[in-house]
This record gives structure tokens, sequence and C-alpha cells, in this order.
């Protein structure tokens, strides 16, 4: 059931797996805790808990999750990069080093962000 998450209400049944840990890795989307279990993924909010199965546990795998679960983070950090530095190079020798520094941290942000944001919902169609 990949792809899909399950909403358990709290009032329903106070859900928790024993084994399962606290983390910090993956996007807490507004949640206030979230477990890992091997691939399991719960995200706990105040009313409910959400869970969904990667396929990659990325304690075990981070570089495969990221390819399989959370591509769209990749390409967001190569937009970033890629857009950085073409915008850097373009203003490096007409500019001062802080305006080739801004504009290029600010075109990565740009960059990261538009790329992130268009695989996640490509991402999502496709799911």
């Amino acid at each position: 059931m990949l792809g899909y998450e399950i909403e358990v209400p709290k009032e329903l049944r106070e859900f928790m797996l024993e084994e399962a840990k606290e983390t910090l890795l993956g996007q807490k989307n507004g949640a206030y805790k979230q477990y890992r279990y091997g691939n399991l993924h719960i995200r706990e909010y105040d009313d409910k808990f959400l869970v969904h199965t990667d396929k990659i546990d990325p304690r075990k795998d981070p570089i495969g999750h990221l390819v399989y679960d959370a591509p769209e983070v990749l390409i967001g950090l190569a937009c970033a990069v890629f857009g950085g530095s073409q915008i850097a190079k373009k203003f490096l020798n007409k500019k001062s080093k802080k305006i080739t520094f801004t504009s290029g941290l600010i075109s990565s942000i740009i960059s990261g962000y538009l790329g992130y944001t268009i695989t996640k919902k490509i991402k999502n169609y496709l799911e």
C-alpha cells in the first residue's frame, strides 16, 4: 500500500507500536511527533495518527530512501545548487562579491523550492 496514508483517529484507539522509535527523519507535515518502525512512518497529531509505508527505511539506507521515497528532496537540492551556481557565474566579474553571494543565495532558494514543489506535485499526481 505504498503511496497511501491511513488515518487512525485517537478517539477510536490510542495507536502506537511498542518498538516504534521517535525520529526526526521525514517531513512532519504539521505533526508534533513522528515515529519509524521498519518501513512504517507514523505521524502523530493532536487527534489522529497518519501512517504510511516507505519503500526504504531511511535509517538503513538514507540515499535509497531519498531516491525512491523522497525524490523531490534530491531534485530540490540539485536545482538549488545548479540555480545558485548559474546566477553566481553570470554576476561573478561584473558585480561585487557581496551582490554575487546574495543573488546566488536567493536564486538557489528559489530554484530549490521550485524544483521541490514541481517534483512533489508530479509525484503526488502519479501516486
